[in-house]
């Protein structure tokens, strides 16, 4: 599987990025496809470079705008010509919204999202004083509560129409705020997969997104009516993620589905059994070390991800039938024993990894080495490259 790449990325020094054009055509295709007719907002968390940013808007079709997570990353991607912003989190950094609500005067389309009083007056002061319209997006929480467990994430604070009702009222007496979205992110659908190590958990996890879907369906719809009975004239509902395109693309009250991760098709995506899609982006390591016949060792690899601690959060292998992890060290700082299994791998081969989460591999290189067919394309830089940390 991997004799493409070493042919392509033989005179290449490990470590490196890679990024596989092929299969991002295919993931922009199977995209596209899920999303059916909904504008599809790109979460620019999980891609981390202007250029695969760019590529990606000029081969979707149904572009709905990009989905940023820092106000300061906001402002870099302003300053690259990209419009249409929606900062996926609320943000409380006065200098850095100060820039922002000065390319909201200038025509540029910056939307803040909110869920507590706090943000919103927060705004309005800034607003006030720049005299300038400060677009916001309302967060509502979709998570289940079944009692026993907690299904979904710990975000947005409007988890009822009771929660909701005095948040809308309060806005409503703002004189510098303008309601133009809201957001309803089934997290424990879109970010959950139902195919993990555990069988019998797999099991549990699709008895419980199952009955996730119609809680999530029902609230959602109720909230989004509820928010258009003060605030009638919503540019848009956003909704979904990579994980729940297909469902969230039925529901009738989303007109907009962000998604990211599905586009470089990260490891821990292979746990959905509903996605097909193409491993487009990883890592080379170099094999350095061989203490026994079936062990080698990689120089670094400690790339794991965020999130609750487990095996899961690991990178995974480009052809993970014959290799695997030493359960005492796993993927190290800078070292990485590997075991073998069914293949020769020798001092001075280039090992092929995944991580296990999409955009996070960009935070460890400067550049992507990209590739189309049997050829290669040259760098794509990343955030890194350009000289940014965002968080």
């Amino acid at each position: 599987m991997t004799r493409r790449f070493e042919r392509v990325f033989h005179r290449l020094e490990c470590p490196f990025a890679w990024l596989d054009l092929d299969a991002l055509d295919d993931n922009i295709a199977t995209v596209q496809q899920a999303c059916g007719q909904k504008k599809i907002r790109i979460a620019t968390k999980s891609i981390r470079s202007l250029e695969v940013l760019r590529y990606i808007q000029h081969n979707l079709s149904n572009i709905g705008g990009f989905m940023t997570f820092t106000a300061a990353e906001t402002i870099f991607l302003l300053e690259h010509q990209f419009d249409d912003l929606l900062l996926g989190y609320p943000v409380m950094e006065e200098l850095a919204v100060r820039q922002l609500l000065q390319f909201v005067k200038e025509g540029k389309t910056v939307t803040f999202m909110v869920d507590k009083q706090e943000h919103v007056a927060f705004l309005e002061k800034l607003g006030a004083e720049l005299d300038v319209r400060v677009p916001i997006c309302i967060d509502i929480n979709l998570s289940n509560d079944f009692k026993v467990l907690y299904f979904g994430t710990k975000r947005s604070s409007l988890h009822s129409l009771e929660s909701i009702t005095p948040f809308l009222q309060f806005i409503k007496n703002l004189s510098y705020i303008d309601v133009v979205g809201a957001m309803g992110y089934e997290a424990q659908i879109a970010g959950v997969g139902n195919r993990p190590t555990n069988a019998v958990k797999g099991k549990i996890i699709e008895a419980m997104q199952k009955q996730a879907k119609k809680q999530v369906t029902q609230f959602r719809r109720l909230a989004i009516a509820h928010i258009k009975a003060y605030f009638p004239h919503l540019c848009f509902v956003n909704g979904g993620g990579s994980g729940s395109m297909t469902y969230t693309a039925q529901q009738k009250e989303v007109t907009e589905i962000t998604v990211g991760s599905a586009f470089y098709a990260p490891a821990l995506f292979d746990q959905f059994t509903h996605l097909q899609l193409s491993k487009a982006a990883g890592f080379a390591l170099r094999v350095t070390r061989k203490p026994q016949k079936n062990i080698v060792v990689c120089h670094g690899g400690g790339y794991t991800a965020s999130g609750a601690i487990a095996a899961d959060r690991l990178p995974t292998f480009y052809e993970p039938n014959y290799f695997s992890f030493l359960n005492l060290e796993g993927a190290g700082e800078v070292q990485t024993p590997v075991k073998i299994k069914g293949k020769t791998v020798n001092i001075g081969d280039t090992m092929y990894f995944r991580h296990a989460k999409a955009g996070e591999l960009c935070e460890r290189f400067l550049e992507l080495h990209v590739i189309r067919e049997d050829k290669y394309i040259g760098t794509y830089a990343t955030y890194r490259g350009e000289g940014q940390c965002f968080l």
